[in-house]
């Protein structure tokens, strides 16, 4: 979910932060952008790339340290890829995308259906595929899907160290074990506690429409809200 940025702030992580890392961002929209700026400033190695090449990512560059790449080269040697362009431009990112990341990279699926901007999905509309496990066959690789419905401006302003209780909660889905686990570790990094939303399958408890989607809230309130989802999509996001 995106709003627009205004002026970075950084964070008292509410754990013990992990070694840096090299994550590549591929995407620099809102959330995109926001997420390069918090992670550089924790001394990330961060590459980021957009549709519109490395040239028109030099102020972004120049604030925050990242390396602006083309979005082939932006998941090179990464740990972590976060995947953030809207849904309909996803067919369209490069082949090969990961094929020169790290070993156990996680991929994050930030993205939400559209209908009104990404037209009409049939594997969205009538296979029933959540809009995650629709992304993770077109890219080839299986995601994990967080930040979908946090607000861009949240991830620099409403940030708490652990224990605060105006800590907010993200929820966060995936199949792969490890990777969920190592995209709650940054996410909690980064000053948010996680609630575990289950396998992609169950993902549409935090799609665009459902009672989590936007909620800032804690574990408690992340966590009532994920049981309370309806499987059946709001006609607003149908095509």
């Amino acid at each position: 979910m995106e709003v627009s940025p205004e002026t970075p702030a950084t964070s008292t992580p509410g754990r013990a932060r992990r070694a840096d890392m090299k994550i590549g961002i591929i995407g620099a929209g809102n959330i995109g952008g926001n997420l390069t700026r918090r992670l550089t400033a924790f001394g990330h190695d961060v590459s980021v790339a957009n549709s519109r090449g490395p040239h028109t990512l030099k102020e972004l560059a120049d604030e925050t340290g990242a390396t602006p790449v083309r979005a082939e080269e932006a998941a090179r040697g990464a740990e972590i890829a976060v995947v953030t362009v809207p849904l309909k431009a996803v067919p369209d990112l490069p082949s090969g995308l990961f094929d020169e990341a790290a070993d156990g990279l996680a991929v994050i699926d930030t993205g939400n259906y559209y209908p009104q901007r990404d037209g009409r999905i049939a594997g969205i509309e009538d296979e029933g595929l959540t809009e995650s496990r629709w992304t993770a066959r077109q890219i080839g690789h299986p995601v994990v899907k967080a930040f979908n419905g946090t607000y861009a401006q949240d991830l620099l302003d409403r940030h708490r160290p652990a224990g605060d209780p105006e800590r907010m909660a993200l929820p966060v889905a995936g199949d792969d074990e490890a990777a969920k686990r190592k995209v709650r570790d940054l996410i909690e990094e980064l000053g948010f506690d996680t609630v575990d939303a289950g396998g992609l399958d169950d993902s549409w408890r935090q799609q665009p429409g459902t009672p989590v989607y936007g909620l800032r809230g804690g574990v408690d309130a992340v966590t009532r809200a994920l049981a309370e989802a309806s499987p059946e999509r709001p006609e607003e996001f149908r095509g």
